[in-house]
């Protein structure tokens, strides 16, 4: 039987693995790069939510505002409303 190890190349240890780069990809290298990082963060975040629920605390995301770039795209801002459940 063999321990399990965690993964030091990558310093991940989540057991998350970044998909390597889409050669057939429609996005510029500068889209598909923001996108990698909206997908990194967002990873982040729900382990992050995981944890928070685990430890007894409720977590709710609501659009704080919306990001207007000026070239017609647009994103929306994230608050976290946190509560401590009553135990």
């Amino acid at each position: 039987m063999t321990a399990k190890t965690e993964n030091t190349e990558t310093g991940n240890q989540s057991g998350f693995q970044p998909a390597p780069p889409d050669p057939d990809s429609s996005f510029s290298g500068g889209q598909d790069s923001a996108l990698r990082m909206v997908a990194n963060s967002l990873h982040r975040l729900n382990e992050a939510i995981v944890k928070a629920a685990d430890s007894g605390l409720t977590v709710e995301l609501m659009r704080a505002s919306r990001y207007h770039a000026g070239s017609g795209s647009w994103g929306d801002q994230m608050v976290p409303i946190i509560e401590r459940n009553s135990k």
